[in-house]
């Protein structure tokens, strides 16, 4: 594995390795790491700056730490996990791929994540999240967790505003505050539950080490545009 120290290699060292397996050491808010990488497996020390993975588009990134804002902006292929929290705007515009998150999220996660065909983004976090989660949402799939916050709220105000396709999962007994009317919400059954959400989070729970039967124990909650209430039809492929 390439170590790459970047305060005293720059980033351009890390593009000269596109491809390969690098650990990337000393982050301190540097932007921009890991931007359009198409190929090879990156693992970060420290803690990258904005718009870390943005328009990834095939390639891995680990993170061991925390992430700051625009994280994984208009990502389109790839996966991205972190073992720490993340600021706001993560996976604004995402497209496809996916966004392992182990702690908390900010404010506007997940804003116009969207999907086509068979590409789809997926956005897990395990901790809670901020105001305005998949706000204008276009498709693919957020789920929220909530460990560690059992019995507490795990996304702040106006969840789903403005959303027309997607679904949003929340594993928590209670429905979020201040649902939009034209929004729908309903507890998931076993059968959705064992098919869709299940598969996602198991390999959540794999890359960070954390038993799939802890993460997927209670109920969930699914979040969706009432199709009778929006204009979905005019933005989605049916």
């Amino acid at each position: 594995m390439k170590v790459i120290d970047i305060r005293k290699d720059g980033q351009s060292e890390i593009r000269r390795h596109e491809g390969e397996e690098i650990l990337v050491k000393g982050c301190l808010g540097e932007r921009y790491i890991g931007e359009g990488l198409k190929s090879g497996r990156m693992h970060i020390e420290g803690t990258p700056g904005n718009a870390l993975a943005s328009y990834l588009d095939g390639g891995e990134i680990y993170v061991d730490g925390n992430v700051q804002d625009a994280v994984a902006d208009t990502m389109n292929a790839g996966l991205l996990a972190v073992k720490g929290s993340a600021g706001d705007a993560l996976c604004y515009g995402m497209r496809g791929g996916k966004v392992y998150i182990l702690g908390n999220a900010g404010y506007r996660a997940g804003v116009h994540m969207k999907a086509y065909e068979e590409k789809k983004g997926i956005l897990v976090i395990g901790g809670k999240t901020g105001s305005f989660l998949g706000e204008y949402l276009a498709g693919g799939m957020i789920i929220v967790l909530g460990l560690g916050y059992e019995g507490e709220r795990i996304t702040g105000y106006f969840c789903g505003n403005g959303m027309y396709s997607g679904t949003i999962y929340l594993r928590s007994g209670e429905m979020p505050p201040n649902l939009s009317e034209k929004l729908k919400s309903r507890y998931v059954g076993d059968m959705e539950k064992e098919e869709v959400i299940s598969p996602v989070v198991t390999d959540f729970a794999h890359r960070f080490g954390l038993s799939p039967k802890r993460c997927l124990e209670g109920t969930f909650i699914a979040i969706e545009p009432d199709e009778s209430k929006t204009n979905s039809q005019l933005y989605v492929a049916v």
